[in-house]
């Protein structure tokens, strides 16, 4: 709120926007998702088929052995198919990334690599139990000989082992007792693993080439994962990073352990990033430069340059405020779906807490609104904590925007979006109150994963259908 304080006295605003946005981020076609979707099922039906060309249901019938085996490898052949679009998932892709944005892609990349792992740890098991049953060994020692005699098995074994790593470390648990330097670095042994096992896959991973179709589909989807990763997570990034010439320009205290990083650029509107995006962002000044941190643009994109603004949270950002100008910068991106293009009415709500103000002042500056049209409501513990309050102030007089600071300490024992001042309040009431028609708005909310929630079943409860509610995660 505009003093702080009160619970129900907006900013201030008399002026329409006088700014022309660079060049938006494109809108994406309706029917991406489902296309893609339907890519993904039809590419674990194919697995499944050419399973049972190379007579897999024939075998189920002739004994146990040979059944356990061919289901060994039925559950092999989908593992292997659902760890291939992982990569793709992740790949950068500009149609799956602008289809899904990177909350929901973080999630379904997530989802896949643990039914990619259980099937693989499925294929392990039935393999050579029904290995051994047909050779009347027991499973221990069958297992050895696979990786000891088999062709391309301990290479296979060495993958297993990197896939275990990367995927134990993607528990919750462990991601907590991590660094997101460390996490990243760990992950990147997921493509070691997958180049490690197609040996195996090759030599002697029959259903790979039983046939000329079988042989195509397999080396054309390596080739699509392999090649998407080159293009879209080192050529292209390379290219723009060097295209652009983009250096840090200078870095700005905002705030007790905040910083702003500006960088420049050359003809910046080619990249098409628009306010909320975020680039993973790399600074060539020294030991850890090749390490990338995502972190959201703070100000509308310019032609000649671009902002960051990140708080010191140990992850790696404490390094920023030690930048130096000139410092050269390679960037992927731009990222996200939390742009003024996903977009599809006049009114718009931007709920924003903590640092998670940084692409809701983006958006604030870049969102065409006439007066009364755009409402930001930023909730901060006190105001000392507040920051672009000046810019922020400044927007809203210049355009019409209404600006609520939301301030206090959280509501004790209650998932709440609300300080206790508005203890008396639901959160749906609360935001009905600061916003009456809510519900005919985009709702756009960034900050931590339990305020997001929080503020998301507010705007539910408010009467804002969920198409119209836009948020992304930056978990790891």
């Amino acid at each position: 709120m505009s003093a702080g304080t009160a619970w129900d006295s907006p900013g201030t605003a008399t002026h329409p926007l006088a700014r022309v946005r660079l060049a938006p981020p494109r809108r994406t076609p309706a029917w991406w998702p489902d296309a893609i979707g339907s890519l993904t099922w039809a590419s674990i039906l194919i697995t499944a088929a050419l399973w049972v060309q190379h007579r897999g249901l024939q075998s189920l019938s002739g004994g146990l052995g040979s059944g356990l085996t061919s289901l060994g490898r039925l559950s092999g052949l989908i593992s292997a198919d659902l760890m291939l679009i992982q990569v793709l998932l992740m790949a950068r892709v500009p149609m799956i990334e602008r289809s899904y944005g990177q909350d929901v892609l973080a999630r379904r990349h997530r989802l896949v690599g643990f039914a990619s792992f259980n099937l693989l740890m499925v294929h392990l098991l039935l393999i050579t139990v029904g290995y051994g049953i047909s050779s009347h060994k027991n499973p221990i020692k069958q297992f050895i000989e696979f990786v000891l005699d088999y062709p391309g098995m301990l290479l296979a074994f060495a993958a297993t082992m990197l896939i275990v790593l990367v995927t134990v470390t993607s528990i919750k648990v462990a991601r907590k007792k991590l660094r997101y330097e460390s996490w990243h670095l760990l992950h990147l042994y997921a493509y070691l693993g997958v180049g490690l096992s197609i040996p195996h896959e090759v030599w002697t991973g029959t259903e790979f080439a039983s046939s000329r179709i079988a042989t195509l589909y397999w080396w054309t989807l390596y080739a699509a994962a392999a090649g998407s990763v080159l293009i879209w997570r080192v050529g292209i990034p390379l290219w723009r990073s060097m295209r652009h010439g983009l250096t840090v320009q200078r870095v700005v205290e905002e705030g007790p352990g905040i910083v702003s990083v500006h960088v420049g650029g050359r003809n910046l509107h080619r990249m098409r990033a628009g306010a909320g995006q975020f680039f993973t962002w790399r600074f060539m000044d020294g030991p850890g430069w090749t390490r990338g941190n995502p972190y959201s643009l703070s100000a509308a994109p310019q032609d000649d340059s671009l902002r960051i603004t990140v708080k010191d949270l140990g992850d790696g950002s404490s390094r920023l405020a030690e930048l130096k100008p000139g410092a050269k910068v390679l960037v992927e991106g731009p990222f996200g779906k939390l742009h003024a293009g996903v977009r599809t009415r006049r009114r718009v709500t931007l709920l924003a807490s903590g640092i998670g103000i940084t692409p809701m002042r983006a958006l604030m500056e870049e969102v065409e609104h006439r007066p009364g049209e755009l409402t930001l409501i930023y909730r901060a513990s006190t105001e000392s904590e507040l920051v672009f309050r000046h810019e922020i102030d400044a927007i809203a007089a210049r355009t019409g925007a209404r600006v609520y600071y939301v301030l206090g300490r959280r509501v004790p024992g209650r998932d709440t979006w609300l300080p206790q001042a508005a203890a008396h309040l639901t959160d749906s009431q609360a935001l009905r109150e600061l916003v009456p028609d809510v519900e005919q708005s985009d709702v756009y909310i960034c900050g931590a994963d339990g305020w997001m929630d929080a503020a998301r079943e507010a705007a539910l409860g408010a009467g804002v259908p969920e198409e119209h509610i836009h948020l992304e995660r930056f978990t790891w």
